[in-house]
């Protein structure tokens, strides 16, 4: 089984230039947001604009906390999870869909990047989550919010997609029933 699928977006070198070009841009933008705000050191709810504010957390567990006694079983979780979206990227059919998933990508590397890199050491790391929503209970980061607009993106590139298809479908469908 090829790397790139048949069909597949980033069969076309631009393609692959501009998914790497999205996964490099969000995890430069996931690091570089992180490291402002840890040299900050804002005060719990010092910068709030109402319905968002500024508060440092650090998330040795997966998403919500979840399994954050178990770093390293989340770090190697992150490193499956990353290998699976660029591989789901590279059989992107639509440009669109591979775009969405080089954000997935870049966001994902941003989040094993902090837990190979920081603090407390090698693969124990804690993500750096640090905008928070008020009334949602957690907090998150650039790379959070690329990896879940990256899949709704898309997922509606899918479904989209897949409706195009069959609305070009039906027209050759109903004229080679006609010339039957």
């Amino acid at each position: 089984m090829p790397l790139i699928g048949e069909g597949a977006a980033a069969r076309a070198a631009k393609a692959r230039w501009a998914m790497g070009a999205i996964a490099v841009t969000v995890l430069a933008a996931d690091q570089v947001s992180k490291s402002l705000v840890l040299a900050a050191h804002p005060a719990p709810g010092a910068a709030s604009l109402g319905w968002v504010s500024v508060r440092l957390v650090r998330n040795t567990g997966a998403s919500g906390g979840l399994a954050s006694g178990y770093p390293v079983l989340v770090t190697l979780a992150a490193v499956a999870i990353t290998v699976l979206a660029a591989g789901f990227a590279l059989r992107a059919r639509g440009p669109v869909t591979a775009g969405c998933l080089a954000a997935v990508v870049g966001g994902a590397l941003g989040n094993l990047s902090d837990r190979v890199f920081r603090a407390p050491g090698f693969g124990r790391g804690g993500v750096v989550d640090w905008i928070h929503f008020t009334g949602r209970g957690g907090s998150l980061d650039v790379a959070d919010l690329a990896i879940q607009f990256g899949v709704l993106g898309a997922v509606i590139a899918i479904l989209v997609g897949e409706r195009v298809r069959r609305a070009r479908k039906a027209p050759e469908a109903a004229q080679a029933d006609e010339g039957r």
